[in-house]
C-alpha cells in the first residue's frame, strides 16, 4: 500500500508541476487563459499574482518528491512526513478551492482527488 501512495503522490507531484508551468510561466499564453478562463487583460492583470502562486504549487510538488525520494532511500518515517506534508497540503488548497468558489469544483478535483488518495493509501499503509 505504501508503494501505491508513494505511486499516487508522484502523480499528484507531476500534476502540480504542471499547473506550476501553466502559472508561472504560460499564465498569458492561450492554453492557460483557457484553462483558467481569463481574457488577455485578465491574464496580463494578475500574471504577478499567478507567477507566486506557481511556485507554492512547485515548492509542494518538491516536497512530496523528496519524501518520495527519501522513503525509497529507506527512511520511511521522515519520507512520510514529508509526503503527507505535500499532498495533505494539496488536499487542503483543494478544499480551500471548492469552499470558496464552489463553480470551481472540477478544477479542485482535479487537484486534490489524487493527493487524497495518496494520503489515504499512505495512512493505511503505515498502519499495517
Amino acid at each position: 500500500m505504501v508503494a501505491t501512495a508513494l505511486v499516487l503522490a508522484g502523480i499528484a507531484a507531476l500534476v502540480h508541476v504542471f499547473i506550476f508551468y501553466l502559472e508561472s510561466v504560460a499564465w498569458t499564453g492561450a492554453r492557460a487563459r483557457a484553462t483558467f478562463g481569463l481574457t488577455e487583460e485578465e491574464a496580463v492583470a494578475t500574471r504577478f499574482m499567478a507567477f507566486n502562486q506557481g511556485f507554492y504549487n512547485l515548492f509542494l510538488a518538491i516536497v512530496t518528491a523528496v519524501g518520495i525520494g527519501v522513503v525509497a532511500a529507506g527512511h520511511t518515517a521522515v519520507g512520510s512526513a514529508l509526503v503527507l506534508a505535500g499532498t495533505g497540503s494539496m488536499v487542503a488548497a483543494a478544499l480551500v478551492l471548492v469552499v470558496t468558489a464552489p463553480d470551481k469544483r472540477a478544477a479542485a478535483l482535479k487537484q486534490g482527488v489524487v493527493p487524497l488518495l495518496a494520503v489515504i493509501a499512505l495512512v493505511v499503509g503505515l498502519a499495517v
